[in-house]
């Protein structure tokens, strides 16, 4: 198991494979991976900056805050711009997201200067019991293929448990845009055995000696 300490001191960030496959120009490529590691860079926070713990309130040694370059106005504009430009791509016009982490991304897509225009929803933990009783937030339409938008993905169990309440209200869910895929920690890989896709701004793979580490 790695530690956030020995990540950060080993981690190398390379640019997600998928991405750069017949899909960008050379030119196109690089201000995508320009991005990201400015994401990344921003959203960096080393102990040696302020005091940050885990969830269990023990010091940690760094940690990626994306609240920071999500809500800075440029990067909220570029951010929303690409990820918008290759939903358009795909033909997918519906955006949702899960928890705190989401709630920028999705609105960058939606504010992102396209035609036709994106329509966005949230996913409650649970149904509201009251009002109009929902569990997904939005006009998102159950017969329109719809992705989910998270920060970070990590071990997937939180992109998974959104992926089954959206199936379980209906919706059809196909595949999962994240600004950074930790690569060691098998997230992708959950989704994927689910039939979802994932596609991601950054990788952070792991590498210990020049060596990708196992």
């Amino acid at each position: 198991m790695w530690s956030p300490q020995s990540v950060h001191k080993q981690g190398n960030i390379i640019p997600d494979n998928g991405m750069a496959t017949g899909t960008l120009s050379s030119a196109a490529y690089a201000e995508l991976v320009e991005l990201g590691r400015k994401l990344y860079e921003r959203a960096l926070v080393r102990r040696e900056q302020e005091i940050i713990t885990d969830p269990r309130g023990q010091p940690i040694g760094w940690l990626l805050d994306t609240r920071m370059p999500m809500l800075d106005g440029a990067i909220f504009k570029e951010v929303g711009t690409v990820l918008a430009e290759r939903l358009r791509v795909k033909e997918i016009y519906q955006v949702t997201g899960y928890g705190f982490g989401s709630y920028a991304l999705v609105c960058s897509v939606m504010a992102a200067p396209v035609d036709p225009p994106f329509n966005g929803g949230f996913i409650r933990e649970q149904r509201k019991p009251h009002g109009r009783r929902r569990l997904v937030e939005g006009p998102l339409e159950r017969n329109q293929p719809v992705v989910l938008l998270d920060d970070i993905l990590n071990s997937g169990r939180s992109a998974s448990t959104a992926v089954n309440l959206l199936r379980t209200d209906g919706f059809n869910v196909v595949g999962m845009m994240t600004l950074f895929n930790f690569t060691w920690s098998g997230g992708r890989t959950r989704l994927e055995a689910d039939g979802i896709w994932v596609d991601s701004i950054l990788d952070l793979n792991l590498r210990e000696n020049g060596k990708q580490a196992g």
